[in-house]
């Protein structure tokens, strides 16, 4: 997983898990659900970098 890549994913995870917290705070529905879904793309390009990772792993030498 590249460093920027990785950094991307993290970063989409915690605004999203932030947005959720304040959205539900607030009783903003449409915030918390901008967040979870901020929160699963970030999930998602996390585990597209992993898979990328293993399939690269077993021809580099």
């Amino acid at each position: 997983m590249t460093a920027k890549r990785k950094m991307q994913a993290k970063g989409a995870q915690v605004i999203g898990a932030m947005k959720e917290v304040v959205g539900r705070a607030t009783h903003n529905r449409k915030m918390e659900a901008e967040g979870k879904a901020e929160k699963t793309a970030g999930h998602g390009l996390g585990a597209s970098e992993k898979i990328k990772d293993a399939v690269r792993k077993p021809w580099q030498h």
